[in-house]
């Protein structure tokens, strides 16, 4: 059934079921209960398509991951998904992978589906690569970093205090008397990199460690299972391990499990992001909770005050 459909039933012009649709005044409350009655046993359904041609407003939020894999961002997308879904709105979402040239490409794609917002997930688009593809192909649209930020003035980021918090983790390890503590990354990502900050800033204060120790690690299990076996083979006094992330901690554990050095009496681990991972692992894993949920929901929130040109702090 067409709009056109409905008022030949009702009795009344295309005009005014459109106003009755879109909940405008200037329609008698007879005349509006019975156009209703014809759409809902016609189950009419608008065309959003064509409304948003003539309104200017797609009702449509791009999200963009660079990697779908990794489940922290993913957990993000969902509680994000979740609050657009409940006013109305739906969402692009998009796997931009790692290199800095497709996340431009995407940026113009979501320009191109005429989004009302966008919302990138990740200090991994903390890039000027990705800041001159906002400038270029989305200067006025809304976009809110999810753990991230780019000053540009339609840009807006919600952070993590990731670096604080690994400073606190150092501090238990500390208070624990576990004092000859290392820290294993993966991605030099700029959330990353405070957490890297953290833990110098932690061993500095709490363990009077000058030289922080830092290992590298690739960015799998299998990468900080070895990297771990390297770091106790050279440095066996090392009785703490932070890792920058849970699913390198995973295998850490394994690899400490495996050259039977008890956790955490010998060595106590600590890992970040309060992930399924650290539950599900043997011993279970103590994670820094870095509040994903209050994260995601706040981005999403954020941006729709944005889109409705409600005051919004630029870095929460």
């Amino acid at each position: 059934m067409t709009i056109y459909d409905i008022a030949k039933a009702a009795g009344v012009s295309p005009s005014t079921v459109s106003r009755v649709i879109n909940n405008k005044k200037g329609v008698r409350k007879e005349t509006k209960e019975r156009v209703q009655k014809y759409l809902e046993m016609y189950q009419y359904s608008p065309n959003e398509t064509a409304r948003s041609l003539v309104n200017q407003a797609t009702k449509i939020i791009g999200i963009l991951v660079s990697d779908m894999r990794t489940t922290h961002h993913t957990d993000g997308v969902y509680y994000m998904e979740r609050e657009f879904v409940k006013i109305g709105y739906c969402c692009i979402i998009m796997n931009t992978g790692t290199e800095e040239e497709n996340k431009a490409d995407y940026i113009q794609i979501l320009s191109q589906r005429r989004v009302e917002g966008a919302v990138l997930i990740g200090s991994t688009f903390q890039t000027e690569y990705v800041k001159r593809a906002i400038e270029k192909y989305m200067p006025t649209t809304p976009v809110i970093f999810a753990n991230g930020y780019l000053d540009l003035p339609n840009v807006y980021g919600v952070i993590a205090d990731e670096q604080s918090g690994v400073a606190s983790c150092v501090k238990l390890l500390a208070d624990r008397n576990h004092k000859n503590l290392a820290f294993i990354i993966d991605y030099l990502t700029p959330s990353n990199k405070l957490k890297q900050l953290g833990f110098e800033q932690g061993v500095l204060q709490y363990c009077n460690q000058s030289d922080p120790l830092i290992v590298k690690s690739e960015p799998s299990l299998h990468g900080s299972y070895d990297a771990t076996c390297q770091l106790m083979k050279e440095h066996p006094e090392v009785n703490g391990i932070i890792y920058a992330v849970d699913l390198l901690a995973v295998g850490g554990i394994r690899a400490l499990n495996e050259m039977k050095i008890s956790i955490p009496d010998q060595v106590a681990v600590i890992g970040v992001d309060n992930s399924i991972y650290a539950k599900i692992c043997t011993p279970r894993l103590t994670s820094l909770d870095n509040k994903l949920r209050d994260l995601s929901v706040t981005a999403a929130r954020s941006l729709m005050d944005v889109i409705e040109d409600k005051h919004v702090t630029k870095n929460m």
